[in-house]
């Protein structure tokens, strides 16, 4: 499962029944297997390797190939560890509830939150019954791990010095924040650790967390210049989330695109024939239930209708590094009930959690899609119903495009308000099954000619060709409209013919469409102040240079600047007010704030802008930057280190191209981290054209020529060209090597 910002904390008090056993003893010795591989195994690896190749571009992007699609596999993952073998594995170390072993105590929560829904024994069960294909496909993944660290002995794993097939089904599923990342750290460790959490700034509406999720957009043939179908690939993510490769094998795999880093399969992609573009989902498919328990001769019940039915009890050991570097075990007395895991407490009773947790389904489904020809096998695939989480904007060269709502949605009793706990304990709150395919929203190939997704609802997927919201339970989205939906149906609905370079300018079209709604009520706030208020003349520099404004972002705009600062203040001001409320926490759609509210939020956005910059006349890209210092997980930021103006901004104030930055400590400049990553545009041509760029380059080395090679061309969205025919790649070709050579 990908690794999100920490979770925030939330304050809650436990009721006596709730306390949880808590021991410290010491953990186990690491296992010592992988120090001294067997020469079975190196001969095994190395009769693999000499079956595959790896050809490095210009731009170090992997081309792999191998006989069949285990050695395609093999070869894709060492590549992976060549690049980045720090992401490779701390995504596995997360995934299996593993990071306090390397972080320390601090991990603790997040690795019990992990162990509550993902158990070793039963991976190793289900690899041992997974289909003969993908158990081969795990082994060769295992093997390339493990050939890699046995050919860089100087590279030193920081927990998993020996990587076991099962463990790819820990990680199945390749989105930026999975279901089990929904649970609450705090809540969590107020449950188990019996303790009080303080609030949050997210939590409290203090701050604003940056919008997640993606963009997809897929262009009909009618509505393309050429006739062909075209795709937008746009993931907004953590930056470097993921390694760009294509893979090939004899066997038919030909998939091009963004894996999560340590993934086996093109998570957001595309082949000759279809591509695939994945957006997070507002459907509700992570349930709480609010238990009813007791305890009976000794033993804790949970009530299911007239019945008790047992709580199962469970120990669960948490190792961890103490602050000397000791190895250490803490251990959880958890709890569980029909529903799932027991995860917080609220209002005197036990919240357990239900959610989708079928790795070897997931992980079968994120294969195999990689190798769907059209839309019939994309569907054919998509029957494991293994995806919960993410939207799917779909194109192939027979014209079809598509969207396709996640295939994992628990049939409900759309009476009860799934948004809240419901009432455990009644048997009408409960899932009754899962919805079939067919009566889930979707869009085949709209009369329009276009569709789109921006992480809102699908009622406005392709115009007047969308589902119909009243002819679905409600639970079919719970995230509502945001401002990029309207944005992208303007921009959609604002070409006939689309190329791809146009379909590019139409995914990075500026306008800001919340400050569209924001200015003109600051502009009449001020405009109704009297002829003698000092604030006409403070801030009549600053209304002049708003008036003036399209709300459109860029590098060299002041307005932009000011009014981003001007935004922030209001959710400084304005946020935890909506949040208490129950309401979205979306700026533009507060209405509390007054004329002088408003007035008084630019006077802190011009006096924080003159505080940290000398004057509030600063243009944009003169605060919003793009660095990459080093190769760390988390970036330090320094302002006096080189740095490149970025003009696009926030998705929180409707921009398609995504830039979620901010000032960090020690700096005034704001850096961004999330957003725009790896972007594509396709046409599914009689020959498949694609272009694309990501965020600094495909290294994770400073030392390496593409750490940050792209930059500049993420900057000015100038992008590149896929090579995704041998002819393209010729020329391009920077070496050729087999895994180890």
């Amino acid at each position: 499962m990908p690794i999100p910002a920490y979770d925030p904390a939330m304050t809650r008090f436990l009721p006596a029944m709730t306390a949880a056993l808590v021991l410290l003893s010491p953990g186990p010795p690491p296992a010592k297997a992988a120090d001294t591989p067997q020469k079975t195994d190196i001969a095994r690896w190395q009769q693999t390797a000499a079956r595959v190749t790896i050809r490095r571009d210009d731009w170090g992007i992997a081309h792999v190939h191998g006989h069949s699609d285990a050695d395609a596999v093999f070869g894709m993952i060492y590549a992976q560890a060549e690049d980045d073998f720090n992401r490779v594995e701390t995504n596995f170390i997360n995934a299996q509830g593993r990071l306090a072993e390397s972080e320390g105590e601090s991990a603790i929560w997040r690795d019990l939150r992990m162990k509550l829904f993902i158990d070793p024994a039963v991976l190793k069960a289900q690899y041992v019954a997974s289909p003969a294909w993908l158990k081969a496909l795990m082994i060769s993944w295992a093997d390339a791990l493990n050939f890699y660290l046995y050919r860089h002995p100087e590279v030193k794993p920081h927990v998993i010095k020996h990587f076991e097939p099962w463990m790819a089904l820990s990680f199945s599923e390749g989105s930026i924040g999975g279901d089990i990342e929904r649970v609450s750290l705090a809540e969590l460790e107020a449950f188990y650790g019996h303790k009080q959490v303080a609030l949050s700034d997210i939590d409290t509406g203090r701050v604003r967390p940056e919008p997640g999720g993606s963009n997809g957009f897929a262009i009909a043939p009618s509505h393309s210049a050429d006739g062909h179908a075209l795709l937008l690939i746009n993931p907004h993510t953590s930056f470097f989330f993921r390694s760009e490769a294509q893979v090939t094998s004899d066997a038919g795999l030909n998939a091009y695109g963004a894996s999560t880093w340590g993934q086996f399969f093109i998570y957001q992609g595309f082949n000759e024939h279809a591509g695939w573009m994945h957006t997070s989902s507002g459907v509700d498919v992570i349930d709480e239930f609010a238990e009813t328990t007791r305890t009976s001769a000794g033993r804790l019940e949970v009530r299911f209708g007239n019945a008790w039915q047992p709580v199962t009890v469970k120990t669960i050991a948490v190792p961890f590094r103490d602050s000397a570097g000791q190895r250490q075990t803490r251990r959880f007395t958890t709890y569980a009930t029909s529903h799932g895991p027991v995860v917080r407490s609220a209002d005197g009773k036990w919240i357990s959690v239900a959610l989708m947790n079928r790795p070897l389904a997931a992980l079968q489904q994120s294969f195999l899609r990689t190798k769907a020809s059209d839309l019939a096998s994309f569907l054919k695939v998509a029957a494991f119903k293994a995806n919960s989480s993410n939207n799917t904007i779909f194109a192939s060269s027979k014209g079809e495009i598509a969207y396709l709502h996640p295939q994992f949605v628990p049939q409900r009793d759309d009476r009860f308000d799934y948004t809240r706990p419901v009432d455990g304990s009644d048997p009408a709150t409960a899932w009754a099954g899962e919805t079939p395919l067919a009566r889930l929203p979707q869009v085949i190939t709209p009369k329009n000619g276009w569709l789109f997704n921006t992480n809102n609802w699908p009622w406005t997927a392709a115009g007047a060709d969308s589902p119909k919201r009243t002819a679905f339970p409600r639970y079919m989205d719970s995230a509502g409209e945001n401002p990029r939906g309207p944005h992208a149906v303007q921009v959609l609905g604002a070409t006939p013919k689309f190329t791809p370079d146009t379909l590019l300018a139409a995914a990075y079209d500026p306008w800001l469409p919340a400050f569209a709604d924001l200015v003109p009520t600051l502009l009449a706030a001020y405009d109704r102040l009297p002829a003698a208020d000092p604030q006409r003349a403070a801030l009549a520099g600053p209304i002049a240079a708003l008036r003036g404004w399209d709300c459109r972002s860029g590098e060299a705009s002041v307005p932009t600047a000011l009014a981003i600062f001007w935004g922030e203040a209001l959710v400084q001001r304005f946020g935890a007010a909506a949040k208490q409320d129950g309401e979205a926490l979306v700026p533009w759609l507060v209405v509390r704030p007054g004329d002088a509210d408003r007035l008084a939020a630019l006077a802190e956005a011009t006096a924080k802008l003159t505080a940290d910059f000398g004057t509030w006349q600063m243009k944009w890209g003169d605060i919003n930057r793009f660095q990459r210092v080093n190769g760390a997980l988390v970036q330090p930021f320094d302002d006096a280190k080189p740095s490149i103006a970025i003009g696009f901004a926030s998705a929180q104030w409707g921009s398609l191209a995504s830039f979620g930055a901010k000032a960090w400590p020690g700096t005034k400049r704001w850096y961004g981290t999330y957003g725009n990553s790896f972007v594509a545009v396709v046409d599914f041509g009689p020959r498949v054209r694609a272009m694309a760029v990501s965020a600094g380059g495909e290294s994770g080395d400073p030392g390496s020529s593409h750490f940050n090679d792209q930059a500049e061309r993420y900057r000015s969205h100038d992008f590149r060209q896929v090579y995704f025919y041998p002819d393209e790649l010729q020329p391009h070709l920077a070496r050729e090597y087999r895994p180890g050579g």
